[in-house]
């Protein structure tokens, strides 16, 4: 199994300057409209299913896309990957952009769907 130190340092610096946010958390948020879901995950996994409601975004392209879908600096962004790491350095970024109120969804969407969290395809 390949050793991704540098990709894991970088996450590990990027969570010291984020804010994480629990995936009840993060579905009550959606759930009552005061939070977008910006999914960060590669296009064939959005496809493999996605948390509904949620944005497509990809990692690749959200610092480029992020301001035509949510042009408030002030709307609160909750990110999310596969398992946290890359929500983490996408919120990060959001954040660098000015983007006041982000978090990046601990554990991703592995942990949405441990929790029995509503998926779709």
């Amino acid at each position: 199994m390949a050793k991704h130190t540098g990709f894991e340092k970088l996450v590990a610096d990027a969570r010291k300057n984020i804010t994480e946010i629990s995936p009840h958390d993060a579905a009550a948020k959606l759930k009552s409209g005061e939070a977008v879901m910006i999914d960060v995950r590669d296009k064939d996994e959005w496809e493999e299913g996605h948390i509904p409601g949620a944005t497509h975004l990809s990692r690749g392209t959200v610092e480029l896309d992020i301001e035509e879908k949510v042009p408030d600096p002030n709307a609160t962004i909750i990110c999310h990957c596969g398992g946290g790491g890359r929500s983490a350095l996408a919120a990060e970024s959001l954040q660098k952009m000015g983007y006041k109120n982000v978090r990046s969804m601990a554990g991703g969407f592995k942990a949405w769907k441990v929790a029995g969290l509503p998926t779709t395809k």
